[in-house]
């Protein structure tokens, strides 16, 4: 994201890609076709993507039922904030910046359920002492 915000793009990631749609505003749209593209914006949400799947959805050391609750009910709890900040997107933002909110909220139901559910694991796990203590 932080990448996307400054509008970096890396020069030697230029790949010939098929497109199933581009709107070029010179040369009018291209449906079904090989362009020349930076791919740099793809390859950088392509591995977010795939790397805030990996962490928000491996399994824990312990994973039990009350996991698979709290798994749950964050990614509920995201859903639920992010549709609130998208609502309130609709609401107030307009123009071109309306546009990076949308690009930035393919994003944050994952950023949103990974910070939660991890802030709630630690949370519970600073309330329960580690068990190992008190085995003989």
């Amino acid at each position: 994201m932080v990448l996307a915000i400054n509008d970096f793009n890396s020069e030697w990631l230029h790949a010939k890609v098929f497109a199933l749609f581009m709107d070029e505003s010179i040369n009018g749209s291209k449906s079904f076709t090989f362009i020349d593209a930076n791919i740099t914006n793809t390859v950088v949400g392509v591995l977010f993507i795939a790397g805030a799947l990996m962490v928000g959805f491996s399994k824990e050391k312990a994973e039990d039922e009350f996991i698979a609750e709290l798994r749950l009910s964050s990614l509920l709890w995201a859903v639920w904030v992010n549709y609130g900040l998208l609502l309130f997107a609709f609401l107030f933002i307009y123009g071109s910046a309306f546009l990076n909110v949308m690009l930035y909220n393919m994003f944050t139901v994952l950023i949103i359920f990974i910070i939660r559910f991890h802030y709630i694991l630690y949370r519970n796990n600073l309330a329960i002492p580690n068990e190992k203590q008190y085995q003989s």
